[in-house]
């Protein structure tokens, strides 16, 4: 894959990077042992994408695979599922305005960008066949052996946009604009979040260094301060998140589901509202499944828990206890542990979610990821924040009843040891353990996070070249075509790329603003790593799409997803945490001093039950008021909307239904003359002499004569004195 060096290059040495060949995707094929069988899956393959319109091209792939290179045979055909995609948005009231009915106008005035093209072409290419697809699912049933479809990158926008914002310390809605058009809306709602959770940051950055230098650790003030910072930004991204639905098109989109292949229909029945017929899976099945959630949470709270508690335990007795030989190295041995047992540990527990959310059977890809993302949170809430919980609540309160019953570890060392007795200390509580730990995940694990994102899969790419240089690997690429060899070495190149994930960086964030809603005021210099951090993140983020990764598919978002009730709840349960935090630690840094007795536990629980209620009526406060602010996007959308009856009233009553009716004054309109009402006092008298409330409006004749009649009435009025 090309290496950043290349991406910056503009002297012209890379002209594979300039072009794409006209190619929307690649797909690659993997070749088995049995030729018979692959050559038998690459004619269904082909034949699969012929009959829905799409044209094809092969070359040889790397290690045993071709490469399958697919484009949209004629553009009308892709103009006319783009055509069908806007009337659907329009029939499901995601865009407010029907497409014109000239079809070229509606293509004049709203062109094709990238990310709709190639999302249509990927439909094409996956969507059941029923559907008007070619049914296409990598790595399932027959398709087993199509390992990957992506689109390939364009590196000149790349380029552009890497150099771009190495430069710029805020990014502008030009350029959330930009990779929406390149990546699709659910790209961009994260580079969207990302900015903005980074601007918020200012504030509590620059207060959370003043308290550190002013207030100190586990104040108040801060920890309420910081509460009221949650409530803010988590119902102002609320509301920012609709503007940007709005103002990108996409608003309702969630509703226009993708059906999932996998999905196991029961029966059929016919959809109340568009009398279709639907597939129907019992829901009676599907809660009982979903109620395994509750044990599958509790599992992952005891599983880890236990290897945290066993960690945390070995900790305490190596550093605090143990005085013993080599006490310097076998303190690192529950670090040891974690790093080994953890990542397999939530990698079996990963995957039995998934098997539980397929149990679950949705009908649609994006209830299936939604049901995934929150078992996945439940998983990262406890390996992310136990530590802490661990050492806030059970070590600093309950330490010196708890450490007694460490002698076992004592026991257990003295038996595998020569010696008789194994040298010992007397147990002290550590009062800069917590903060330590804070700075720990706060700090040095950000860093941690950045090399193994970034600087780790450079590093392997590297060395896997040089591998590759060094072997005879590259024999069979000498069949290439001179012209094509060097677009086609890049091709190869970014079939090895992995999927990039927005869930991941998703599930990055979101753990972060846990670390700062729930126990900040134990350092309050948190926000300000978060800060620094962030600004690496957005362009690391951008780096580890342009070069580390596939080409994301472009799909669409109306918000960050799941993720926004991740965030109300850490930002609710932070107020509980902070709370207790402060409440057990204020005034005294070793807080209870490893000795309960002090804990007064209705002054625990009142403390948290006052913070909640002060949490939900600033809540509500900062919702009422937001409300109250007009935003452009939902401006954008009134006018649609008014734009859209007016129009439909003037299709149908005509222009003038639309327009101000004009009175009949003097100034505008027929002028009431006396020749007037004595004509119409004439018809009267000739059919009959008319009826009291005709002859009242015959009084008097016109304006003038009303005015004249009022002045002089006026005039005789006979007003008393005081």
């Amino acid at each position: 894959m090309t290496d950043l060096g290349s991406l910056y290059a503009s002297n012209g040495d890379h002209p594979e990077l300039k072009t794409n060949m006209g190619v929307d995707y690649v797909i690659n094929y993997k070749i088995t042992y049995d030729r018979a069988e692959a050559e038998a899956g690459f004619t269904q393959l082909v034949e699969a994408l012929t009959r829905v319109g799409l044209a094809c091209e092969v070359r040889d792939g790397r290690e045993s695979s071709l490469l399958v290179f697919v484009k949209v045979a004629s553009e009308k055909h892709l103009i006319n599922h783009i055509y069908r995609e806007r009337v659907q948005d329009w029939l499901y009231g995601v865009r407010i305005n029907a497409p014109d009915k000239d079809v070229g106008n509606e293509f004049v005035n709203h062109p094709i960008s990238e990310a709709e093209r190639l999302r249509t072409v990927y439909l094409l290419i996956t969507k059941p066949k029923n559907d008007g697809g070619a049914g296409i699912t990598p790595k399932i049933g027959q398709w087993k052996y199509v390992t990957s479809i992506f689109p390939l990158h364009n590196h000149s926008f790349n380029r552009q946009w890497i150099k771009q914002w190495s430069t710029k310390y805020f990014l502008d809605e030009k350029d959330l604009d930009q990779i929406r058009d390149r990546f699709g809306e659910s790209v961009a709602f994260y580079f969207a979040f990302v900015q903005s959770y980074f601007a918020f940051l200012l504030f509590p950055a620059a207060f959370g260094f003043g308290a550190w230098l002013i207030l100190g650790r586990y104040s108040w003030f801060y920890a309420v301060v910081n509460s009221l910072w949650t409530i803010v930004f988590f119902e102002w991204w609320k509301k920012k998140e609709v503007d940007l639905a709005v103002q990108w098109g996409v608003r309702g989109v969630s509703r226009i589901q993708r059906p999932r292949t996998q999905f196991k229909w029961e029966h059929e029945a016919v959809d109340p509202v568009t009398g279709e017929a639907v597939k129907i899976y019992s829901p009676v099945k599907r809660l009982r499944t979903q109620l395994l959630q509750i044990p599958f949470a509790l599992g992952c709270l005891a599983i880890l828990g236990a290897l945290y508690v066993f960690c945390f335990s070995i900790e305490i007795f190596l550093s605090e206890i143990y005085n013993g030989p080599f006490k310097s190295y076998l303190t690192f041995t529950p670090t040891i542990i974690l790093t080994g047992v953890l990542p397999a540990l939530s990698t079996v527990l990963s995957n039995f979610a998934e098997q539980l959310t397929d149990r679950e059977n949705y009908e649609t890809i994006d209830t299936h990821q939604a049901a995934l993302v929150r078992k996945i949170f439940i998983i990262n809430f406890i390996t992310s924040y136990t530590p802490l919980f661990l050492s806030a609540f059970v070590y600093m309160p309950f330490g010196n009843i708890l450490v007694p019953y460490l002698d076992i570890f004592k026991i257990t060392a003295e038996k595998f040891s020569n010696e008789k007795s194994i040298t010992t200390e007397g147990f002290h509580i550590n009062p800069d353990r917590l903060k330590k730990q804070m700075i720990y995940f706060t700090v040095t694990a950000q860093i941690v996070n950045f090399a193994l994102e970034v600087v780790v899969p450079y590093v392997k790419r590297k060395a896997f070249k040089e591998v590759e240089k060094a072997s005879k690997g590259k024999a069979s690429t000498a069949k290439d075509v001179p012209e094509e060899h060097a677009f086609l070495q890049r091709v190869r190149d970014e079939a090895e790329l992995e999927v990039y994930d927005v869930t991941g960086d998703y599930r990055e964030m979101v753990i972060q603003f846990g670390y700062l809603s729930l126990f900040s005021a134990v350092w309050p210099l948190t926000p300000v790593s978060f800060l620094i951090n962030n600004w690496v993140e957005l362009r690391s983020d951008a780096m580890k799409i342009a070069v580390s990764s596939q080409r994301p598919i472009p799909w669409r978002a109306d918000s960050i997803g799941p993720w926004l009730n991740a965030l109300g709840f850490l930002s609710w349960f932070g107020s509980l945490v902070s709370s207790a935090i402060v409440y057990l630690f204020n005034g005294d840094a070793e807080g209870p001093g490893g000795d309960p007795s002090g804990i007064a536990l209705w002054g625990l629980l009142l403390s948290m039950l006052l913070s909640e209620h002060i949490y939900l009526a600033a809540q509500f406060t900062v919702r009422y008021v937001l409300s109250q602010i007009d935003s452009p996007g939902l401006q954008k959308e009134r006018a649609q909307r008014f734009a859209m009856r007016k129009q439909v009233l003037e299709e149908t009553l005509g222009p003038e239904v639309t327009e101000k009716p004009l009175p009949p004054t003097p100034q505008a309109g027929e002028k009431i003359t006396r020749e007037s009402l004595e004509e119409e006092a004439r018809k009267i008298s000739t059919q009959g002499g008319g009826t009291p409330e005709q002859l009242f409006w015959l009084r008097q004749q016109g304006m003038d004569e009303t005015i004249q009649i009022g002045r002089n009435l006026i005039s005789q009025v006979k007003i008393g004195k005081r």
